[in-house]
């Protein structure tokens, strides 16, 4: 075999290997959720964000809920059940209110129980979804996050704001239209989120929380902790499956373009490196 036979040998091999490697992981996936429905006796659905990056140019192309989303997850609803249980996991940044609003809905008239899993962060969208479950599983350090409303790259409480504080003849139209827009996003998503609360919440208390969560009380990633979100009266557990996190590393974040440095350990875990060490 000549050196130029070679070359071409390792230029498929190189070729296919990514698209080997992605069925692989595609089968691991299949084979955990099928362990997670069969123990749990449930319907597993995932809604995980990574952020990709373009191969080419290296630019970071952030992903988000969006409508296709909310036809997946709806459409997977629909299949399921309804004496079958839910178990949705989410990690995300959050996205669309409307494709948000489509899941939360479809997840609090379910009639059978429904659990919201978040391993690391849902944030967002992805907290207004979580308000409709009967129960939200979070690790001690995950983190849901207020569901105010943006308006592009302004909150719609601060816009209100500037409105309110500001001498109308000195605000542009434009402000005063966004300023129009924020009061009614604010309003319509506090509606929505009181109306998902009181699946678990006594009336008066889900239209507080939702007062709280929507109006701007908070920036927009500030992190509700498992222990925030309980003191708010949300029905949250830690016990997070050891399943449940396996399940997430299946669908790790796309390899950087650069080795620009990143998070790296052995992954064994304590008890079993505790039990190396004293062999």
């Amino acid at each position: 075999m000549s050196i130029g036979d070679l070359f071409w040998l390792f230029f498929m091999f190189s070729a296919i290997q990514p698209m080997l490697r992605q069925k692989m992981l595609e089968a691991m996936r299949v084979r955990k959720i099928s362990q997670l429905e069969r123990d749990r006796k449930s319907r597993v659905i995932l809604l995980v964000h990574r952020q990709e990056t373009m191969r080419l140019l290296g630019f970071p192309i952030a992903r988000y809920i969006d409508i296709n989303d909310s036809e997946e997850v709806l459409r997977a609803i629909q299949m399921t059940d309804p004496d079958v249980p839910l178990d949705l996991v989410l990690h995300t940044p959050g996205g669309l209110v409307l494709a948000a609003l489509q899941i939360a809905k479809a997840v609090r008239e379910h009639k059978a129980r429904v659990t919201v899993f978040v391993p690391h962060y849902a944030m967002s969208g992805g907290t207004l979804i979580a308000l409709a479950a009967d129960e939200i599983v979070m690790c001690e350090h995950s983190v849901l996050g207020p569901i105010d409303p943006q308006l592009g790259e302004s909150p719609a409480a601060s816009l209100i704001k500037v409105v309110e504080e500001k001498p109308v003849a000195k605000i542009d139209d434009r402000t005063l239209i966004m300023a129009d827009v924020g009061r009614k996003a604010i309003t319509q998503v506090k509606q929505a989120a009181s109306e998902l609360l009181t699946r678990r919440l006594p009336a008066e208390q889900a239209t507080a929380l939702a007062e709280k969560l929507s109006t701007g009380t908070w920036t927009h990633d500030y992190p509700i902790w498992a222990s925030t979100g309980k003191s708010l009266g949300l029905s949250i557990s830690t016990d997070m499956p050891d399943d449940v996190l396996q399940l997430l590393t299946l669908y790790p974040q796309p390899v950087r373009m650069q080795n620009s440095g990143g998070v790296e350990y052995l992954p064994v875990e304590r008890r079993k490196l505790r039990e190396s060490s004293a062999g």
